[in-house]
């Protein structure tokens, strides 16, 4: 009987718990992630790493109508108030349809973003030895490990990864970080701060607001970021580099390499966010789909796997989610009418990240436990 290999696929997925657990372990305890595997010359994806097949199709190869995720060019959005107001509503068309769109002339550099792509190679490229100093899974102010979620999701990604919390609290020690990386850290947090603020101001007008409703209520309180090492893979087909998952947070402004493979799920199809020089990617969270009442939409993104490596990006998120606190989350009073009743009820930060840790590994969107 020949057995094929969609099938041989599932069967190695359905592993004992307990050998499974086994291999998860031992792929921990080697400190050395996804990377690791691939310096030690392997040629096949462990089991560990299969992912289910997925139901939705790439838009290559359904039809060749071209989607492009929006690109903005924020270049005069100071200088001339028609600019100014077309800046807006393309954010608003963007935030409504998509929840995805790129930037252009967003302030920060080019120099800036090319370096911190290099810092990020040159801390994962590094002596293993001393990357493994870094290795953790307690959230401190800056943590190195593969897959923070390894042993409760289904599949393991096909990354490496590492954490750096800037705000609330300020930056963090300068010792806290790794040497081959400090410095670019520090500036390029700075950087996306400053940053944040124009993209909450436009944001807020895009919803009817006034420019800083969004900043004077909290959104840019908090500052993360999570910067990934997509090692090359020698069989793609058969994981991700990051699964199907909608961010829980405001906003996430992400910088990507020149490679590719972030994908958007638009209307049932994998949209490619293809990389553009100099530009980064904002798109919106849970936090912000649920308090603008389901005006902006907190779209669904993952990472394919890809046999040309390694890729770099490093995303920052907007949200106080791994701090200490009671901030509750509701749909904003003043977008409420007869004709926009309330969506959500009322529910607190630790609450909703609660939920989503316990019921929505799967990728199912946690918004809908909490919509009316």
């Amino acid at each position: 009987m020949v057995v094929t290999n969609k099938s041989e696929k599932e069967e190695k997925m359905l592993m004992p718990d307990s050998e499974r657990e086994k291999e998860l372990k031992a792929f921990d305890d080697t400190k050395l992630g996804v990377k690791g595997l691939v310096d030690a010359g392997i040629n096949k994806v462990p089991c560990i790493f299969y992912h289910p097949p997925d139901k939705f199709k790439r838009v290559s190869e359904l039809c060749n109508r071209d989607y492009t995720i929006p690109v903005i060019d924020l270049a005069r959005v100071h200088e001339d108030p028609s600019e100014h107001k077309r800046v807006v509503e393309k954010v608003r068309e963007a935030s409504e349809t998509w929840g995805f769109f790129q930037i252009l002339n967003h302030g920060i550099p080019v120099s800036i973003l090319d370096e911190l792509i290099n810092g990020v190679l040159r801390f994962f490229e590094q002596d293993s030895e001393v990357k493994k100093g870094f290795y953790s899974r307690d959230v401190g102010r800056f943590m190195y490990h593969s897959n923070y979620n390894l042993y409760t999701t289904a599949a393991t990604c096909w990354r490496d990864s590492f954490y750096w919390k800037m705000a609330p609290g300020g930056a963090p020690k300068p010792e806290d970080l790794p040497a081959v990386s400090r410095d670019i850290l520090l500036e390029y947090s700075n950087q996306v701060m400053k940053l944040g603020t124009l993209l909450f101001e436009l944001l807020s007008e895009a919803l009817g607001l006034d420019p800083t409703y969004l900043i004077d209520i909290g959104c840019a309180d908090g500052l993360f970021g999570f910067s990934h090492y997509y090692p090359a893979c020698p069989e793609p087909e058969l994981t991700l580099g990051t699964q199907k998952h909608a961010d829980l947070d405001f906003i996430t402004v992400l910088l990507q390499d020149h490679i590719g493979g972030l994908q958007v799920l638009h209307q049932d199809m994998w949209i490619d966010v293809s990389p553009l020089p100099g530009a980064l990617v904002v798109n919106i969270g849970d936090f912000l789909q649920l308090i603008s009442n389901d005006k902006f939409k907190s779209a669904q993104h993952r990472v394919v796997a890809n046999p040309i490596g390694p890729r770099v990006s490093s995303a920052c998120f907007f949200s106080t989610g791994l701090n200490p606190t009671s901030r509750i989350l509701g749909p904003i009073k003043e977008l409420l009418s007869e004709d926009n009743p309330v969506k959500y009820r009322d529910v607190s930060i630790p609450d909703f990240i609660a939920h989503y840790s316990t019921k929505c590994l799967n990728g199912t969107s946690p918004l809908l436990h909490f919509r009316i």
